[in-house]
């Protein structure tokens, strides 16, 4: 089993780290394997809807989109993890998603989703929603912790005293591996939900 964690922050090992971390320890406890993929310092641009990619498979831009796509497809989880600039993601981050996210033909379903975001003081929430739009879309279930999965530092590595931000990541890491565990169990005996045809419903015709 394994969570591939995106780390949407320009800095490897700052305050969006320190968060990632936490849970990364608790996953290895778990028994589930964990790479992190530091996304927020590439060269990244932003989909322009040519729709190439739903004829080849992949985006037309042959990046790290591509490259992070099969590790997408073989997880059980993912976690996307942000720093807050004006309220929202690092804008890196968001271009990487949209991309990933709408390259992919593969079924997402059922794969566990996280979300978790860092910040000197606001903005979390709105960024915290704005991240977890990527699981509901596709029928990712969304893990949660004991409060919205935020923490706070400033400058590099603060984030390492905020002693209940870093309790949230320990208990939404241990919350996930639940998730994950038994909707394998789950898949096993069950089987995946029944999809009907997607029903497609233009505004304007």
């Amino acid at each position: 089993m394994k969570v591939l964690m995106i780390n949407g922050s320009p800095h490897s090992k700052g305050n969006t780290y320190v968060a990632l971390h936490q849970m990364e320890e608790i996953f290895e406890k778990e028994g589930i394997e964990t790479e992190i993929l530091h996304v927020g310092n590439k060269d990244i641009r932003g989909c322009v809807a040519c729709m190439s990619c739903k004829k080849a498979g992949r985006c037309v831009f042959d990046d790290m989109v591509n490259e992070a796509a099969p590790k997408f497809q073989a997880c059980h989880g993912l976690v996307i993890a942000s720093p807050v600039y004006y309220a929202s993601a690092n804008a890196t981050l968001i271009a990487f998603l949209d991309r990933l996210f709408y390259s992919t033909p593969f079924d997402k379903t059922m794969k566990v989703g996280a979300s978790v975001v860092a910040a000197r003081r606001g903005g979390l929430s709105s960024t915290f929603d704005e991240l977890n739009k990527y699981f509901t879309i596709c029928g990712m279930p969304v893990a949660s912790g004991q409060y919205w999965n935020s923490i706070h530092g400033a400058s590099q590595g603060e984030a390492a005293q905020d002693m209940e931000g870093l309790q949230g990541m320990r208990t939404l890491a241990k919350n996930m591996a639940f998730l994950m565990k038994s909707i394998a169990l789950g898949r096993e005996r069950f089987g995946l939900p029944e999809k009907e045809p997607f029903e497609r419903t233009n505004f304007i015709r």
